[in-house]
């Protein structure tokens, strides 16, 4: 699958579900120029994952609304969930692997977490 273009219009629908890895970029920065490739090479060998880019100058709500002070950032979502965020450029071998991760991950047990910790804000 290739990578399709994240804007706040689509990214509910993009990301509510399933794997989703987003590229927050922006044309100006050569490290999201020199990652781009690695980006899109992956999307096409994981073809049931969906990648996305966000460009940050075009979309600064986005940028804003994750924090992204850096990029190019990194960002993996699970079932609606985001379950990793980086700052920087990742080798090809470093996104496969956080790939493999992201696919190994036991969803129930991170949605108790989540709940227990938002239980536990309640508390307070």
């Amino acid at each position: 699958m290739a990578t399709i273009e994240i804007t706040e219009q689509n990214f509910n629908e993009f990301a509510d579900e399933g794997i989703v890895l987003l590229d927050f970029w922006a044309a100006w920065c050569p490290p999201c120029r020199t990652f781009g490739p690695v980006f899109e090479k992956a999307s096409d060998k994981h073809r049931d994952i969906k990648f996305g880019k966000i460009d940050t100058e075009a979309q600064q709500g986005l940028a804003s609304g994750f924090d992204i002070t850096s990029i190019p950032t990194v960002m993996a979502i699970r079932d609606g969930i985001v379950v990793f965020q980086q700052p920087g450029a990742l080798p090809a071998n470093a996104l496969e692997d956080l790939i493999s991760q992201v696919r190994a991950l036991d969803m129930d047990e991170i949605r108790r977490e989540l709940a227990q910790e938002l239980a536990e804000g309640a508390g307070n």
